[in-house]
């Protein structure tokens, strides 16, 4: 007798469970960053574009095969064909290298949250309203407006430039959770006929403008910042001509600090030589342009505007990090529900594995090698899982998933098979895209990684200098390199090994027979 699958309690529950996978940190300090270094509000338009024509349609695909085989991963890709089961299990394998990760995301926003206290303490803030909040009090930070702007002006140039598009369609990518089979898992606890072409429109929509909003709060943040530090700049200036020069208080001002600096140099270069190297160039939009991303933005850049911030500087901490806390267990439970959903779909596991039993030796496990990112290194490792263990091997599953179901399983046949779960068949936008527009960026994305690797000829990460006072790019050492290639390959090599292992089983069977 077939088992009855649990469901969620109402499809709110479904959309709200998405919403925290998919609505995660690339949101907060990966999107702003791309705007940034994009041409600002420039980067909306390729950005849009990349949603319609490939992440939307890819992950109502997703969702839809979850509701229709009603599987995790593994079983709903065997099902789909047998050869295609290793899709499956490099979707866990990745999402079980994203999980042991993120453990050490989720460990320094707890990390900065304690020392966020002294008195105060917050149980427990949505994301959404603690965006709200850093909104309201970003926008009255004296500088706020020059950040406003700076995102909201258009560089119309970046739309000719290719990376612009490239970095929009990896963002869509990523930031949407497609190919960690998490979707899957989570549409397969779903009513045979509940909407999720519906569904799928409402959470993309819901992440993507989550990503336009965390950038409006961030812009206004990095203004106050940058101008914060442009003032302080000119401040020390003035200081330095005024006590080395003993000039009156009034004589120096900051709109004629240049021309003094001239004015001094030419009249008296002995003296100003002992002070040129303490000249500093105070420019505000080079302060703006100051990039960064990921924990640099999370932990350094918004941490020192914090602290910077008029008013009870632990109020906004706890805040801030409370919400990155949120956002990183909101994506890591995402990702851990993509491994253990296939591994109790998987009846030799729940045999003789309980649930609980399997569920803790999956989380020991992790922690067990999230541990590496503790030790003194660990943040080169972090940057190492962060950047190769879901990037290219990612394209590469979510590229068969296409093929496999325009190709293998058949268009036509997955399209009566909606049609039996919601009473109507996809339309002319989703079978275009799911058959020749999807694939074709992804391919393009495959290649231009491929060529880009190809040119720089090198794997290159960034360290502290001491001696020099700066970071500088060094190559990673051999054993680094062999770590990368592992997280790279791990995922990948699934589909064709659990192919022929069918394959062979199949050959065995006929043989016996």
């Amino acid at each position: 007798m077939e088992e009855v699958r649990p469901s969620w309690d109402n499809p709110l529950q479904f959309v709200f469970a998405c919403i925290s996978f998919a609505v995660g940190l690339g949101n907060v300090w990966r999107f702003p960053y791309l705007c940034q270094m994009h041409g600002g509000g420039g980067f909306l338009i390729p950005y849009m574009i990349m949603l319609v024509v490939e992440g939307l349609p890819l992950f109502y695909l997703e969702l839809t095969l979850g509701q229709l085989m009603r599987q995790g991963s593994i079983g709903a890709w065997k099902t789909v064909n047998p050869y295609l089961v290793g899709v499956g299990i490099g979707s866990l394998v990745i999402s079980f290298l994203v999980c042991v990760y993120y453990n050490a995301i989720v460990s320094w926003s707890l990390w900065y949250l304690f020392h966020s206290f002294e008195v105060v303490y917050v149980t427990a803030c949505f994301p959404y309203f603690v965006l709200i909040i850093f909104l309201i009090r970003g926008v009255t930070l004296h500088g706020a407006g020059n950040g406003l702007v700076y995102m909201f002006t258009p560089k119309v140039e970046q739309l000719m430039n290719p990376k612009s598009w490239i970095d929009a369609a990896t963002q869509i990518f990523f930031s949407l959770g497609l190919g960690f089979g998490s979707l899957i898992a989570f549409a397969s606890y779903n009513q045979k006929n509940n909407n999720c072409e519906k569904q799928a429109v409402i959470i993309a929509l819901i992440n993507s403008l989550t990503s336009v909003f965390a950038s409006v709060v961030t812009f206004a943040i990095y203004g106050f910042k940058a101008t914060y530090n442009y003032e302080s700049c000119l401040e020390r200036m003035l200081l330095l001509l005024t006590n080395t020069f003993d000039l009156e208080e009034t004589a120096v001002q900051t709109d004629t600090l240049d021309d003094w600096i001239i004015f001094l140099n030419s009249t008296q270069p002995n003296k100003f030589a002992t002070i040129a190297s303490q000249i500093e160039k105070c420019d505000l939009q080079s302060h703006l342009d100051t990039a960064a991303e990921g924990t640099g933005l999370s932990f350094i850049v918004f941490t020192e505007a914090i602290v910077n911030m008029p008013g009870p500087s632990q109020i906004w901490s706890i805040l801030y990090f409370l919400m990155l806390l949120m956002l990183g267990i909101g994506s890591m439970l995402g990702n851990a529900a993509g491994v253990i959903t296939p591994l109790s779909d998987m009846k030799i596991i729940s045999k003789y594995l309980p649930r609980e039993v399997m569920i803790g030796i999956v989380c020991l496990v992790a922690c067990v090698i999230g541990l590496v990112f503790n030790i003194g290194s660990g943040n080169y490792w972090f940057s190492i899982f962060n950047d190769y263990a879901a990037t290219l091997a990612l394209l590469v599953i979510v590229l068969v998933e296409v093929i496999g179901i325009c190709y293998i399983y058949g268009l036509r046949r997955f399209r009566k098979d909606i049609e039996k779960m919601m009473g109507r068949k996809p339309n002319w936008y989703w079978v275009v895209t799911w058959v020749f527009v999807s694939p074709v960026l992804i391919i393009g994305l495959v290649i231009f990684y491929i060529v880009d690797y190809s040119i720089t000829g090198t794997l290159t990460y960034t360290a502290w200098n001491a001696a020099e006072g700066h970071s500088v790019k060094l190559e990673y050492p051999p054993y680094a390199l062999a770590v990368i290639g592992l997280l790279v390959s791990v995922s990948t090599v699934c589909i064709p090994l659990a192919a022929l292992v069918t394959y062979i089983k199949k050959k065995l069977q006929r043989e016996k027979y």
